[in-house]
């Protein structure tokens, strides 16, 4: 076939990307997530809890420290900070138990 290019477009695309392009956008996020925020939270905190020793408090730990805690508190996954578990029974104090 005379003038027939096959389309590669897409393929060059996913190429450039790496394999981010074949990850869905939700995958990405949670991975983000679950994977990235915590340890970037971790990060964060070692360099403060660093500097701190070193230095004593400033305001550049405090904000770092702070970062790791914002950070700890997005996170999901298996590396996330655990929250404790909500207490069992009605969340309203005035409504009585079954």
């Amino acid at each position: 076939m005379a003038g027939y290019a096959p389309a590669v477009g897409h393929l060059a695309r996913a190429e450039e990307g790496g394999m981010w392009a074949f990850l869905s956008a939700r995958l990405r996020m949670w991975l983000i997530l679950a994977v990235g925020a915590p340890l970037l939270g971790w990060l964060l905190g070692k360099v403060g809890d660093a500097l701190e020793r070193r230095r004593g408090p400033s305001t550049l730990t405090r904000v770092l420290q702070k970062g790791r805690d914002w950070l700890a508190s997005r996170g999901r996954g298996p590396l996330s900070a655990r929250r404790p578990a909500e207490k069992a029974g009605p969340r309203d104090p005035g409504v009585p138990a079954r």
